[in-house]
């Protein structure tokens, strides 16, 4: 189905915006802005990717599961040459007081469904490379979406509730509207996005996997970071102890982050600022409801405000080598998906400290 966009009443459209920052980073306290519901407007773009068909007027019940998948695009790219480089599943126990993030890392090697709207035959590739197959001749954002959705419960067992795309552009208008983050960086580490010109960031379209003699370095140490640096670093993976490791630990710092500074007395207290980054965020989704009313889907996830969210290290953070070539999830990372699916995840940690992240 063609991706349209959601222009419902002003209360709907801003508790949509409310649900999916709740969603990404349990932003607990920004329930409380429903008091803003009538000054703020806003519009999320929702396409139903597998045709799975309505559920308006039913409450969610029991675990939930959602797909979060950030979009790895760049100045200058055509449309639909992206790839979903960030793979996040959200977990969400029976109970609603317990919040689960893991990483699936964009290398690992799967086996890929065939995808008939675009064209795609089926095959076995990198898991962030279903989305730039499903989204070919003219399918867009919702057949990427959908056949990494296909990918992903081929993979893992899980059925989703639903999925969040961001492109990570749009992420940056969600960190300017939140006056920067603070994040803390651990070591020095050089960005393939950013030169350094008379002392100043400057984009470069690079890319490559070598530092530059003028690659921009991001220093180690705490501060906090303005949209452009928080990003960028959050996105680096070369030069790094651990890889895609490393970097899909600093995106849960990130979003961990933001969560912390979205539910501040400083964002909450300022009607401005808490309304600017309220249309930033509606601006930078698109979503897949999962056949939900966008808003009643939206709004059943502040479960999420009292929930604690604890993040997940996929493979224990470390890589896993496929014998075939690029890389592979481990046993270890199986079971904690099927205790996600079982919604068991308290007792799989229990029982496996590692892979919990600091």
């Amino acid at each position: 189905m063609a991706a349209r966009k959601v222009r419902s009443p002003l209360g709907a459209r801003i508790v949509a915006v409310l649900g999916v920052l709740l969603a990404l980073a349990g932003f607990g306290g920004i329930v409380a802005a429903k008091s803003f519901l009538n000054d703020l407007t806003s519009s999320i773009e929702v396409a139903d990717v597998d045709g799975h068909g309505g559920a308006n007027g039913r409450p969610m019940s029991g675990a939930i599961n959602l797909l979060l998948l950030g979009l790895d695009t760049r100045e200058g790219w055509a449309e639909n040459t992206s790839r979903a480089d960030t793979i996040m599943l959200l977990h969400v126990s029976a109970s609603h007081d317990e919040a689960y993030l893991m990483s699936i890392p964009r290398d690992t090697k799967v086996d890929i469904p065939a995808w008939a709207n675009s064209g795609y035959a089926g095959g076995r590739d990198k898991i962030n490379a279903a989305y730039f197959f499903g989204s070919q001749q003219g399918q867009g954002w919702p057949g990427g979406a959908g056949l990494m959705k296909q990918t992903v419960e081929q993979l893992t067992g899980i059925s989703f509730n639903g999925l969040a795309v961001i492109d990570f552009n749009g992420f940056k208008n969600v960190i300017a509207a939140l006056g920067g983050v603070h994040l803390c960086v651990e070591h020095d580490t050089w960005s393939s996005h950013y030169i350094e010109q008379n002392g100043k960031p400057v984009y470069y379209s690079y890319d490559g996997q070598a530092q530059l003699p003028n690659s921009w370095i991001h220093k180690k140490g705490c501060r906090t970071m303005a949209a452009w640096e928080a990003l960028d670093y959050s996105r680096q993976r070369y030069g790094l102890p651990n890889g895609d490791y490393d970097r899909q630990k600093h995106q849960r710092e990130l979003i961990k982050a933001m969560g912390a500074k979205a539910t501040s007395a400083g964002v909450l207290a300022n009607p401005a600022k808490l309304s600017e980054l309220l249309k930033a965020a509606g601006a930078s989704l698109k979503l897949d409801t999962g056949g939900y009313d966008p808003a009643d889907f939206l709004f059943n996830l502040k479960v999420l405000a009292a929930a604690d969210l604890v993040t997940l290290k996929t493979n224990a953070g470390s890589f896993n080598e496929d014998p075939a070539g690029g890389e592979a999830l481990s046993a270890g990372t199986m079971r904690m998906f099927e205790a996600a699916r079982d919604d068991t995840l308290g007792t799989f940690l229990a029982d496996n400290p590692e892979y919990l992240s600091p």
